[in-house]
């Protein structure tokens, strides 16, 4: 193409809409619209002028009562999480919002993953096998009880970590499968389950990014033996920095207690020093954390609709365009969490490769990642 009579209508087509999958809240897809810049024009990566975005609002919203319930805290003294005051409540809200019998709050993502593994006694010689294809601390959890990190591809139409693999990965050394819901979209968790049952394996779901997600009506994070949550503030729920487990599991749900908890159970008071034998450390979320989280809480389910509908609208359109592909949904998927919305350029069809892509979505200011890259251990031991 001659860069002189290229429009941004005939170099991005309706194409323009897909960086913003990211940012899929506070807004209708029908109301996204670009001002200051036509679709004859030309694309802003060869010059021409950028578009902007009416009705994209920042991240996170702000609900209403956050500064009225940090005040609480401040104010009431009650800072500490052993205090049970605002953490205790919102993991009270967000297990009955989940339908899971226990919740316990962490103060990272990360650290929820840890203190699952740990009461799962995870621990040298161990296998735990996971995706590629997700954020570097899936595989950090693992390391942390010096277990080894096996990983098994993933299918190419969803991204998500492919159970036939898994299944094929198994060794008499696989102690947990840990799959990932990457981008909130839920993998297939009826043949993980099946998998897990079979070969008599806990399945422990990495549903960081997986807010009030739904397989089959059931909401992530409560399908497998345990789910692990994030409330990093790029989360569909978030804190800041936070994490929660989800499990229906009475005894592993006190062993994630103490473990996180510097080995002391429920419900001690300060002079009671008594210990569980756990692999303990303290990742106890913060009081103004859980204060920030039982406000947010108040709008996450109608975001969750709300980007279900425009995760499906975008689908609808962008499987029109030649060489866009977007990610597979499994049958069972009853709602995905969107956390991302993630699609692969096909570039023999569509004309540009994927660098390109993002680049020019780039230079006009919609947002737009390459995606993570791949959990290639080979190349940092080389």
């Amino acid at each position: 193409m001659k860069k002189d009579n290229v429009s941004r209508r005939n170099f991005l087509a309706a194409s323009g809409v897909a960086g913003l999958g990211a940012f899929l809240n506070g807004y209708t897809a029908t109301t996204l619209v670009a001002s200051d810049a036509l679709p004859d024009d030309k694309p802003a990566i060869l010059g021409g002028k950028a578009m902007t975005l009416g009705g994209v609002s920042g991240w996170p919203i702000l609900q209403g009562n956050e500064e009225n319930l940090l005040l609480e805290v401040l104010n009431t003294k009650t800072w500490c999480r052993t205090q049970n005051f605002k953490v205790a409540e919102f993991e009270k809200t967000y297990a009955a919002m989940n339908g899971a019998k226990h919740c316990i709050a962490t103060n990272s993502g990360t650290s929820s993953l840890i203190n699952t593994l740990a009461a799962l006694e995870m621990g040298p010689g161990d296998e735990v096998i996971t995706s590629p294809y997700t954020f570097v601390a899936t595989i950090n959890c693992i390391l942390a009880h010096y277990a080894l990190p096996v990983v098994a591809d993933v299918d190419i139409e969803s991204f998500q970590i492919d159970p036939a693999k898994t299944d094929a990965a198994c060794t008499e050394n696989t102690a947990l499968l840990l799959p990932v819901h990457i981008g909130g979209s839920p993998a297939d968790m009826d043949t993980f389950l099946e998998i897990g049952t079979r070969r008599k394996l806990p399945v422990v779901e990495d549903a960081c990014q997986a807010h009030l997600g739904k397989w089959r009506d059931k909401n992530l994070g409560t399908i497998g033996t345990a789910g692990c949550f994030s409330f990093q503030v790029t989360k569909n729920l978030s804190c800041g920095d936070g994490g929660a487990v989800l499990t229906n599991d009475d005894t592993l749900a006190e062993k994630i207690y103490a473990c996180h908890n510097n080995g002391r159970g429920r419900g001690l008071t300060s002079s009671d020093f008594s210990y569980h034998s756990v692999r303990a450390r303290n990742n106890r979320m913060v009081e103004f954390a859980g204060a920030v989280l039982c406000a947010q809480t108040a709008g996450i389910e109608k975001y969750a609709e709300m980007r279900q509908e425009n995760g499906m609208y975008l689908n609808k359109l962008l499987s029109e365009i030649p060489g866009i592909v977007p990610a597979k949904l499994y049958s069972g998927v009853t709602r995905s969490a969107w956390h991302l919305y993630m699609f692969r350029i096909e570039k023999e069809k569509f004309g540009l490769d994927r660098d390109t892509f993002c680049n020019a979505l780039l230079a006009e200011k919609i947002p737009c990642s390459t995606g993570y890259g791949a959990v290639d251990w080979g190349k940092y031991t080389k």
